[in-house]
């Protein structure tokens, strides 16, 4: 068995699929809080301090959704969303306010550890990087996860940052959208690549239309691309 070090916060109401996940985890060596409501989620992510936390979105008392938007004020910590709800809108809804994955209800067990363990790889490469990333006006520290555009900070999700960050450390390079969801959720991820689209959508109008310049570029047929010039 593979000993992990992390701590794990369980976030869902049903006792029958938190008491699933929590046996689990702990079989696999992660140490493991469970909460029920929306209201102990944010006092156990007080008390425990996890490394990762699985995150229901229909919970008593306080969302899901507002859950992660109030950990996302003062925390990076990594999020997986748990929830029944599978549509394109829910993904990007979650993703959008900071989630790092998305998975949908039922699900396997080995899904659901291989996305945590991606998750937790992520984040570790993400805090050793200190580099400084450049691409004309627009400017990237990935350590402090903080992008401007011509002297002025960029308001980014965590999403829109990882995406941004693929293309400006590969730039003129084209991704396809498959290319894309796996760097940014992983290999074997059924994310709707129309996630991919609306999320280029949202880089345009906060850079290219910001500026009237062209950042990304469409590939037709192909993907998009960084462009340095």
């Amino acid at each position: 068995m593979e000993q992990n070090l992390e701590k794990v916060l369980i976030v869902e109401d049903d006792p029958g699929i938190s008491d699933f996940i929590d046996l689990e985890l702990k079989h696999e060596g992660f140490e493991t809080c469970v909460a029920n409501t929306g209201r102990k989620a944010l006092e156990q992510f007080e008390k425990f301090n996890p490394n990762l936390i699985l995150l229901d979105v229909m919970l008593p008392e306080i969302s899901g959704l507002e859950v992660l938007r109030r950990i996302r004020k003062t925390s990076e910590v990594p999020v997986i969303m748990v929830t029944a709800k599978g549509d394109t809108y829910d993904r990007v809804n979650g993703l959008d306010a900071g989630a790092d994955d998305y998975i949908p209800k039922p699900f396997e067990i080995e899904e659901l550890l291989a996305r945590m363990r991606a998750v937790l790889r992520r984040t570790t490469k993400e805090n050793s990087s200190d580099s400084v990333l450049k691409i004309r006006d627009l400017e990237m520290i990935p350590q402090e996860m903080s992008v401007t555009l011509k002297g002025e900070t960029l308001n980014l999700s965590k999403t829109e940052f990882f995406m941004l960050k693929k293309f400006m450390e590969n730039p003129d390079t084209v991704f396809s959208r498959n290319d894309l969801i796996e760097a940014i959720w992983g290999a074997g991820h059924y994310i709707d690549i129309n996630t991919i689209d609306v999320y280029i959508g949202y880089l345009r109008s906060k850079i290219d239309n910001s500026v009237k310049e062209e950042y990304i570029k469409t590939v037709r047929g192909c993907g998009y691309k960084m462009v340095t010039k």
